[in-house]
């Protein structure tokens, strides 16, 4: 990775925009889905209106989590609870000033399911570079006990 003049590292956009990406797809659904469940329209307007907050909440998260000292990848732990709670409760927060619903059920829920959305695929993500890792130390493990067994051949061979 390359680092800009304010020496601070830049990564490549790719990666970082799948995981906004997925994120704003995320957050969508989860709007998507709680029109559906009590059976509201589902037109483009009506989708925007129930989405909007929690989109500006995932937007405000995203640069909360690029502003973390550490810098942590996006999609890590860290800067996904940093997005999933700024969604929420900045997502809240505008609902409750623009006379939407926040009743308390509506809040444990959208904690609920954001989290597992916006955790979740992060999750899923860290347990498959886990099981790569350990595949390839397997192998190259076998690889060195294969290699051991070949020399202890050869020396009872000689």
């Amino acid at each position: 990775m390359s680092t800009n003049t304010t020496g601070r590292e830049r990564r490549a956009p790719g990666p970082l925009l799948a995981a906004y990406l997925t994120d704003l797809v995320l957050v969508g659904l989860f709007a998507l889905m709680g029109r559906a469940a009590h059976e509201e329209g589902l037109t483009l307007a009506g989708w925007l209106a129930t989405a909007w907050p929690f989109l500006v909440g995932l937007g405000l998260g995203w640069v909360a989590a690029a502003a973390l000292p550490s810098r942590p990848l996006p999609w890590q732990l860290v800067p996904g609870a940093v997005v999933w709670l700024s969604t929420v409760v900045v997502g809240m927060l505008i609902r409750a000033l623009t006379g939407a619903g926040t009743a308390l059920p509506f809040v444990a829920v959208a904690f609920t399911v954001v989290g597992l959305f916006l955790l979740g695929w992060r999750l899923v993500v860290r347990l498959v570079g886990f099981l790569r890792d350990w595949a390839e130390r397997k192998g190259v493990e076998q690889v060195r006990r294969d290699r051991a067994a070949d020399r202890r051949e050869r020396l009872r061979g000689s």
